[in-house]
């Protein structure tokens, strides 16, 4: 400090510039004749700096007239291994991701701001932009499972023109992440899968923080509040579970969420780039296995309070509540329409025809369909609208057609239906059977003989 304090403002001044344009130099931005002159040196005197640069570290920089250089000095060759590995290798990592790659990557341990201002000296990395307007942060949640955020950001995550989007649900008590895919496009059902998954593997939580997309919830008007007498599929989902579930009416109210992801986008890309990774599936299974733990590792937080909100659940038909559900008049030929097309329903043990019936389509998230009247499951198909005989029916010999599994029966939830109570009606037939025929002939010729004869 006391050294510092030798050299006049215009010195100073003088020096930072040296020092900058020097970086560039050693970045190889430009040459060294080109710096000795943008500075207005000659060659001779360039080449007697760089001489100094490599004995005494690129700082120290000042007239050996006015005093000494400074002690904190970094050797040449150092400086040119850390602007060689951020130009040639980690070119797209932010300045924190950066500096962590030297300490862990490379055993060069550096200060962040010397680093920050070699790179930014040397124009390989931008100044920082003025900050916004202060805003005071929400306290987070004190226990892990009171609150859940759950968003997706579009991007260009495997470095080409494929944009993605990936879909992040992270806990606002520790800012750990549960789940995080790469998915085509956020929809009803990719949400619906990451969710499942967390409720499997982590319970039931209390509360869903979410923006006011079209599957989280239906606005009526643009820029007005959420209709929640109007649930989606997601909504629907949730409330059945007994989850609540919260909309965010600007991205500042989900800054957490926000800054969440501008870590993903400053660190995820280029970690997939330095592991090779050019597919989505290769993608997915690096977040699964390795990147989610090493996220969580760096970023979670410890719960302000002990304990968990979470709570296992008990429910054995999330197949049937995390699926796309829309109801359907059947047809008097027995069949529904379904994707354009007229999907067939067999006849049942229980009733001889569906015919006027309204009849629920469950599009499940493995793309199979089944089709529930009340609490029985009365079909179940491929996507294409094959029907999976083994998984939903049973083949029964004889004329007796098909009945449903008592297995299947089983993974039907109840809870929210009432029993069947359907009246057994005798059906009026226009032509009588060959059986019921020959027993009226019979009963015919019966009546003839025990007919008196008439008197002569």
């Amino acid at each position: 400090m006391e050294e510092t304090q030798q050299y006049s403002g215009s010195e100073m001044e003088r020096m930072m510039k040296v020092q900058d344009v020097l970086l560039k130099a050693m970045a190889k931005k430009i040459t060294w004749w080109a710096a000795a002159e943008i500075i207005g040196v000659t060659d001779r005197t360039m080449r007697r700096w760089r001489g100094r640069i490599e004995r005494d570290g690129y700082t120290g920089l000042a007239d050996r007239r006015k005093g000494k250089p400074s002690a904190q000095r970094i050797a040449l060759a150092t400086v040119e291994q850390v602007l060689g590995l951020y130009k040639e290798t980690y070119y797209d990592l932010n300045m924190r991701h950066f500096h962590e790659k030297l300490r862990d990557e490379h055993d060069i341990d550096l200060s962040y701001t010397w680093v920050q201002k070699a790179l930014q000296g040397a124009g390989l990395v931008a100044k920082r932009h003025k900050r916004g307007p202060h805003r005071r942060r929400r306290p987070r949640r004190p226990m892990t499972g009171m609150l859940l955020h759950i968003d997706g950001s579009k991007h260009q995550w495997l470095n080409d023109d494929r944009w993605y989007d990936l879909i992040v649900i992270l806990d606002d008590a520790t800012s750990e992440i549960y789940y995080a895919q790469l998915v085509q496009e956020e929809s009803t059902r990719t949400v619906m899968a990451g969710l499942r998954e967390v409720i499997e593997t982590k319970g039931l939580f209390c509360a869903l923080y979410s923006d006011r997309g079209s599957h989280f919830f239906v606005t009526v008007k643009a820029g007005e509040k959420v209709d929640k007498n109007r649930p989606t599929q997601v909504g629907r989902a949730m409330k059945e579970l007994g989850v609540q579930t919260i909309a965010a009416y600007s991205p500042q109210a989900r800054g957490r969420s926000e800054r969440n992801f501008g870590t993903w986008q400053g660190r995820l890309p280029q970690e997939l780039r330095l592991a090779k990774i050019t597919t989505v599936e290769g993608a997915n299974a690096f977040l699964r296995e390795r990147y989610i733990a090493i996220f969580n590792d760096k970023f979670s937080v410890p719960a302000a309070e002990k304990g968990t909100a979470f709570r296992r659940t008990g429910r054995i038909d999330l197949n049937w509540i995390f699926s796309v559900q829309t109801e359907r008049v059947v047809d008097n030929d027995n069949t529904v329409a379904i994707k354009g097309e007229s999907w067939q329903i067999d006849k049942t043990r229980f009733r001889n025809t569906l015919a006027g019936s309204t009849v629920t389509i469950h599009e499940h998230l493995d793309e199979t369909v089944s089709i529930r009247f009340g609490p029985h499951v009365v079909g179940r198909y491929s996507s294409t609208g094959e029907k999976l005989i083994g998984a939903t029916n049973k083949k029964r010999g004889g004329k007796g057609g098909s009945m449903e599994a008592g297995e299947n029966q089983e993974q039907v939830f109840t809870g929210s239906h009432t029993p069947l109570e359907i009246s057994q009606k005798r059906r009026d037939y226009h032509f009588p059977t060959a059986p019921t025929t020959a027993s009226v002939l019979s009963k015919t010729k019966a009546k003839a003989k025990t007919k008196p004869k008439a008197a002569a």
